[in-house]
């Protein structure tokens, strides 16, 4: 103890500029460091940095707390301070090729309903996982010392278009991944399966998920992806980079967050069927308030981490498609669903159908040239292998691994690295656990 207090006092003498001599920190020494709980003063600039200190922001918690007119008479503070240098000591970069991405659709809140033998049950045992899954997996990958990063920590995009290779700095141990949610639209065809039906704000400015009960009534609370992880960040915020939560991959034609946002719904044309029910049992429609509350939420959302990706607005296959179709379908995106979610400069192909082979993308590629024209500089696909990441000076590209009833079943062992399959699988899929 009398040694950590020595280090901390000399690593508070060089973050105030005095001088001194800080030694020879050793990482085992940082780690219980880190690690020292902190009980909560009611002080916000305490709480905010201790946050960054937890989500491994060091440079940033220091110059936070330094910014503080009474840094220097606040002991809080500059112990502290004295704790994010020590702490700084002991991170090591992580190999960006290395970097694993998992991908999630929207999750299953009620399994009997979702699986209950309709002509929808083999496509969301297929493609979907449940709630009791997602807590159960989320669990055990925080266990494993994985740690949540975005693909802007992988390379960064320069003034002039190029890309250059970014930096992920985590104690010895941490495992940093990316995490994605497709579809995030609660589309029309998933009606009274057993998912919720929208994102709101709650009452304390919360991103929370409606479900609408079998009697009519609404419920609120944490029925999806987003304000599940939001939750487990709070109680675990070192699951965090810095900050950092998922990346939500959407499309637009039945508009975002489960909003009718799309211009269909405003001009009442090229309807869907599903859509034109939708109108009709909604005779007070509002267009424009169904937009901005769409755009209170998304911004909310931007403002604790998450990000947004162009999914194609009409969920495209990009391998299929001309790269006129993939122009057409992108501006119907900039147009109708950039509004809302802010532009992006990411692109999650839907059904993973990619725009170049393994060997990389090149200027030659008019699919490629024209994304990269409009400001798209990470490319996600599907790929079961482990880690699937090349950073050029053009483009970062990523695979992403689904983890859903399918990967689950059929290839369990290709998920060991995350968690074992038959700890996480939920029973009441119409499928047995795989190898019982």
């Amino acid at each position: 103890m009398k040694r950590k207090s020595a280090i901390l006092a000399l690593t508070l003498c060089l973050i105030l500029g005095t001088g001194g001599y800080a030694g020879e920190i050793r990482a085992e020494e940082a780690a219980e460091t880190q690690n020292t709980e902190e009980e909560s003063s009611g002080d916000e600039v305490l709480e905010k940095a201790r946050t960054m200190y937890a989500q491994y922001d060091y440079d940033a918690a220091i110059i936070y707390l330094k910014e503080q007119e009474n840094f220097s008479e606040n002991k809080d503070y500059m112990d502290l301070a004295a704790k994010c240098q020590v702490a700084k000591s002991s991170l090591v970069e992580y190999p960006l090729e290395q970097v694993t991405h998992v991908f999630f659709h929207t999750l299953i809140k009620d399994t009997s309903k979702a699986f209950d033998g309709d002509s929808d049950e083999a496509g969301y045992n297929q493609v979907m996982t449940t709630i009791d899954e997602f807590n159960k997996i989320i669990q055990i990958m925080y266990d494993k010392g994985y740690v949540l990063v975005s693909p802007h920590d992988m390379a960064t995009v320069n003034e002039d278009g190029t890309m250059s290779r970014g930096k992920i700095l985590l104690p010895e141990g941490k495992i940093p991944f990316v995490l994605s949610q497709d579809d995030v639209s609660y589309y029309h065809y998933m009606d009274g399966d057993g998912f919720a039906s929208r994102l709101v704000l709650d009452e304390n400015g919360q991103v929370k998920a409606e479900y609408i009960e079998d009697d009519g009534s609404v419920s609120v609370g944490n029925y999806d992806l987003v304000p599940i992880l939001d939750e487990f960040i709070r109680q675990h915020p070192d699951f965090s980079y810095r900050g950092r939560k998922g990346i939500l991959a959407m499309t637009g034609y039945d508009g975002v967050l489960g909003y009718r946002t799309d211009i269909a719904y405003k001009t009442r044309e090229n309807l869907q069927d599903d859509q034109k029910a939708f109108l009709d049992s909604h005779p007070d429609f509002d267009y424009d308030a169904e937009v901005a509350q769409a755009t209170e939420v998304a911004e909310a959302m931007k403002a604790n981490g998450w990000e947004f990706a162009s999914h194609t607005w009409g969920h495209r296959n990009a391998t299929d498609s001309t790269a006129e179709e993939l122009q057409t379908d992108n501006e119907k995106w900039e147009a109708y669903v950039a509004p809302i979610l802010g532009k992006t400069d990411m692109i999650i192909f839907a059904f993973g159908a990619d725009i170049g082979g393994w060997e990389g993308y090149s200027m030659d590629n008019a699919k490629f040239a024209y994304y990269k024209s409009r400001g798209y500089h990470y490319y996600c696909n599907v790929d079961s292998s482990q880690y699937f990441v090349q950073i050029t000076d053009q483009y970062l590209r990523q695979g992403r691994r689904n983890l859903d009833g399918y990967r689950m079943y059929y290839n369990p062992d290709m998920l060991s690295d995350l968690f074992d399959v038959s700890e996480v699988w939920d029973s009441s899929r119409p499928t047995p656990v795989p190898g019982m």
